[in-house]
């Protein structure tokens, strides 16, 4: 794909159409990071005739260099670290155990949020499809991976608009099929290749999930 992607619910679109051997089957289920994923997962989801849920993973980044990110955690207790970067920036424990603490607040924080008095997601023998505007490092998918398999994902998916070739042959590696429409070998920022990549508010969120939990369009 050329130039750039117009907005993430072109993406979707686009991702969905890249993954219509999916569409109509009762197994499926599309699991949107936050923020940016849930407006590529909402179209996937409205695609593929399949449930949409959020799913919760919050990078950790480096102190001082907070979008720079060393690891992620996820529901289920996962926690994936660059062991190489944190020697590198010459952390101490203290420091790793207070940024995993920030990162861990803040998805219990959109967990209260999104998914009010909800049940956890069961996802028991399903094909979950993980999904998100664009993967820089691939830390926050790659937990992403693990928490589903974890909570007993039969096969694992992954959606992106955009990441760096190097992130997404790795990310290749830990499922089944990788779905990505831009892998440019000059990549600096998933921001770079949307049109429009303005920020996705809490109250989007809500009302995307609310309109897949009533199957109508939205907005």
């Amino acid at each position: 794909m050329d130039g750039r992607i117009a907005s993430r619910k072109e993406a979707g679109r686009k991702l969905a159409a890249l993954l219509s051997s999916y569409k109509g089957r009762d197994d499926v289920m599309v699991l949107a990071l936050p923020r940016g994923g849930v407006p590529v997962g909402y179209e996937i989801a409205r695609a593929l005739q399949a449930p949409l849920e959020i799913f919760f993973v919050r990078k950790v980044g480096v102190p001082l260099y907070p979008e720079l990110a060393m690891g992620a955690v996820a529901s289920g207790d996962v926690l994936l670290l660059d062991a190489n970067m944190v020697r590198e920036f010459g952390l101490s424990q203290r420091e790793v155990d207070e940024a995993v603490a920030r990162s861990r607040k803040e998805l219990e924080r959109q967990e209260e949020v999104f998914r009010p008095g909800r049940p956890g997601i069961d996802l028991s023998g399903k094909i979950a499809i993980l999904t998100d505007d664009g993967i820089a490092t691939g830390h926050t998918m790659l937990a992403a991976i693990e928490a589903a398999k974890r909570l007993g994902a039969g096969k694992v998916l992954a959606a992106a608009g955009v990441a760096p070739a190097s992130t997404v042959e790795r990310i290749r590696e830990k499922v089944e099929e990788a779905a990505c429409l831009m892998t440019p070998r000059d990549f600096r920022a998933v921001g770079l290749f949307y049109e429009d990549f303005s920020q996705v508010t809490d109250e989007q969120v809500r009302e995307l999930l609310a309109a897949a939990r009533r199957d109508e369009p939205a907005g």
